[in-house]
C-alpha cells in the first residue's frame, strides 16, 4: 500500500459539512434589486427584440435550412459592431470639429477611441471564421431566399466609409451604376448627408496643418529639413566620388540620384498639388509637412500621442483591407465567380475594392518613403522649442543646442 499519510481519508479541502443556519456565507450578502421591480437584464438590453430578430426565410417557405440562422446572426453581429464603430467615430469627429483636440486629455480620448475601432475590426475579421463553417452546398440550400438582399446594401458600412474619408470620386461603380443609387428615401438622404459632413480624414488634415513648428518665422521645420537633406545628399555624393573604384560604385551613384529625385518631389509643392488634384494624394501639402514632423519627432513627449494617432489610422486602413479580403474569400468559396444575390457581380466587385483607391490614409503609409538618417533631422532645443508640451531635456539622438545642426556637419568636416 502507499505510504501517503492521507491515503484512505479525504483531504480537508474536499470534506463536505452540512450547511448550518447560523453559518455566514459572504456569497449571499446583498439584496436582490430585481425583486423590488428595478429594470432587469433582458429589459435593459431589449433582448426580446434582439433574440427574436432572426427570421429564417427558408422556414417561412416551409423548407427550414439550419445554417441560415448562423448566416443571419453573423451579419446582424456585424451591423451591431458597425454601429459601435460609427458611435466612436462620431465622438472623435466631434472633438476635432469643436477644436477640443488642443487639450492633451482629449487627444488621449481620441487615440483611445480610435484604438477601440481597431480592436473591433480585428474582431470582425475573426467572425468570418465562424461563417466559414458553412459549406458552399449548405449556403446554396438557402441562397435563393435572400432574393435581392446583398451586403452591398449595408447603409452603416457605407456611412463608415464616408465618415472615415473615402471620397465619392473614388467609389467603385456597382453594376455600372453609382453606389448611392442602391439607397433611396431616408436611407439615401442619410448617406448624402454623411458625404457633406467633414470626414475624419479632412479633420485630421486641418489638425496636421496646425502642427507647431511649421511656422517659417518660428522653428521652420520644413525649411531646415530641406537644407539638411540637401547637405546630406551632397555629402554622400562626395564620399562616393572620393571612394576607390568599386564594381558597385556606379550602381550606388545611380541609386543615390534616384533617392535625391524622390526627395526633390517631396519639396515640390506644385507636384504635390497636381497629384492631389488627380486623387493620388489625399492631404494638403502643409498637412503632409505636419505628418512628417510628427513622424520624425515621435520620441518627443509632445509628439507621442499624435504619432500614435497616425499609426492607429494606418492600422484601421490595413484592417479594413484585411476585412475586405476575408469577405472576398468567403464569397469566392461560397459562390465561386458567378453572379451574387440579386444578379450582382459580387465576387468581382468585392475584389475591385482591394486597391489603394479604397485606402483612406494612404498618405501616412507613404511617410516611410521619406525616412532619413537621424543626423539629417533638424535638432530640437527643448528650452526654446517647447511646442506646448515637450521634454525638459533633449534626447541624445537629437542634440541639445540651437546650433546643433551646424555642429553636426562641422564635426564631420562637411
Amino acid at each position: 500500500m502507499s505510504g501517503c499519510p492521507n491515503f484512505g481519508r479525504k483531504h480537508q479541502l474536499f470534506q463536505v459539512r452540512p450547511f448550518q443556519k447560523d453559518d455566514r456565507d459572504d456569497a449571499q450578502l446583498g439584496c436582490n434589486k430585481a425583486s423590488r421591480g428595478d429594470i432587469l437584464y433582458g429589459e435593459y438590453l431589449q433582448l426580446d427584440k434582439v433574440v427574436t430578430a432572426q427570421v429564417l426565410q427558408s422556414e417561412l417557405q416551409g423548407k427550414k435550412v439550419h445554417d441560415e440562422h448562423l448566416f443571419i446572426v453573423t451579419h446582424q453581429a456585424h451591423e451591431l459592431w458597425f454601429k459601435q464603430i460609427l458611435w466612436e467615430l462620431d465622438s472623435v469627429r466631434e472633438i476635432f470639429i469643436k477644436n477640443h483636440v488642443r487639450d492633451e486629455r482629449n487627444m488621449l480620448k481620441v487615440v483611445s477611441q480610435i484604438q477601440r475601432i481597431k480592436i473591433i475590426f480585428r474582431l470582425l475579421i475573426q467572425q468570418f471564421m465562424v461563417l466559414e463553417t458553412t459549406t458552399a452546398m449548405e449556403f446554396f440550400d438557402f441562397r435563393e431566399y435572400l432574393s435581392s438582399a446583398s451586403g452591398f446594401q449595408s447603409l452603416q458600412f457605407r456611412l463608415l466609409e464616408s465618415k472615415l474619408g473615402i471620397p465619392e470620386s473614388q467609389r467603385v461603380p456597382y453594376n455600372h451604376s453609382h453606389y448611392r443609387d442602391n439607397f433611396r428615401g431616408q436611407v439615401g438622404e442619410a448617406l448624402t448627408r454623411s458625404e457633406q459632413e467633414q470626414s475624419l480624414l479632412q479633420l485630421v488634415e486641418k489638425w496636421l496643418e496646425r502642427t507647431p513648428g511649421l511656422e517659417k518665422d518660428g522653428f521652420n521645420f520644413w525649411g531646415k529639413l530641406q537644407a539638411n537633406i540637401s547637405k546630406g545628399f551632397d555629402s554622400e555624393m562626395r564620399k562616393l566620388e572620393q571612394s576607390p573604384e568599386l564594381d558597385t560604385k556606379e550602381e550606388k551613384m545611380e541609386d543615390l540620384k534616384k533617392q535625391k529625385a524622390v526627395f526633390a518631389s517631396l519639396f515640390d509643392e506644385k507636384c504635390h498639388n497636381h497629384l492631389l488634384s488627380k486623387g493620388e494624394k489625399r492631404i494638403s501639402y502643409q498637412a503632409l509637412q505636419g505628418a512628417l514632423m510628427i513622424y520624425y519627432y515621435r520620441e518627443e513627449p509632445r509628439f507621442q500621442l499624435p504619432f500614435q494617432l497616425l499609426m492607429s489610422l494606418m492600422d484601421i486602413d490595413a484592417l479594413m483591407t484585411k476585412w475586405r479580403y476575408n469577405h472576398v474569400c468567403v464569397v469566392h468559396r461560397m459562390i465561386g465567380s458567378k453572379s451574387g444575390v440579386g444578379d450582382s457581380s459580387e465576387y468581382h466587385y468585392l475584389r475591385s475594392t482591394l486597391s489603394d483607391r479604397d485606402k483612406v490614409f494612404a498618405d501616412f503609409f507613404n511617410l516611410a518613403t521619406f525616412l532619413v538618417p537621424r543626423k539629417w533631422v533638424p535638432k530640437l532645443n527643448p528650452s526654446i522649442h517647447t511646442f506646448s508640451v515637450t521634454a525638459e531635456c533633449c534626447d541624445s539622438s537629437y542634440g541639445s543646442s540651437e546650433d546643433s545642426d551646424q555642429d553636426c556637419w562641422d564635426k564631420e568636416g562637411r
